[in-house]
């Protein structure tokens, strides 16, 4: 099991390969905020963990495992954005709590959260119980039902 910290490297190998053959030092740098000095450490580690295949002047590729991995964290972070999207969190407060969330996330929590943000989403535009919630968050009080 990777670390945090290794496990955002992973998911920006992944964004950037999705673009381009490698992930070279300087553009995971860019993308994390580390030195590339920082980035060719951790690329060394991944290596020998199977995560990835390093060279030197080239920059990473995923291995399948690596992808596999990688793949996971961007869906946990995808269901967890997606979700606070839901309770009306805006985009940039959404991306960063998931960025900070998904490496504590339980996989019978991730189970129901997916299942959760599905249901919702293929629910009808505005369900009745969502607007409620929206209107009890704004001021506090709940709204009648009319049922």
């Amino acid at each position: 099991m990777p670390s945090e910290s290794m496990e955002d490297y992973l998911k920006a190998i992944y964004i950037i390969q999705r673009a381009q053959k490698y992930a070279r030092t300087g553009d995971v740098g860019q993308l994390l905020g580390h030195k590339s000095s920082s980035v060719t450490e951790m690329f060394q580690k991944m290596a020998e963990r199977g995560y990835i295949i390093y060279k030197k002047y080239e920059g990473a590729q995923l291995t399948e495992e690596g992808r596999k991995e990688a793949a996971a964290i961007v869906e946990r972070h995808t269901v967890l954005r997606d979700f606070l999207k839901i309770l009306g969190v805006d985009e940039e407060t959404a991306e960063e709590d998931a960025c900070g969330i998904e490496h504590h996330l339980h996989e019978e929590t991730l189970k129901r959260l997916t299942k959760f943000v599905e249901f919702v989403q293929d629910s009808p535009r505005n369900p009745r119980w969502l607007e409620h919630f929206r209107e009890y968050y704004e001021s506090n009080k709940r709204p009648e039902c009319k049922d």
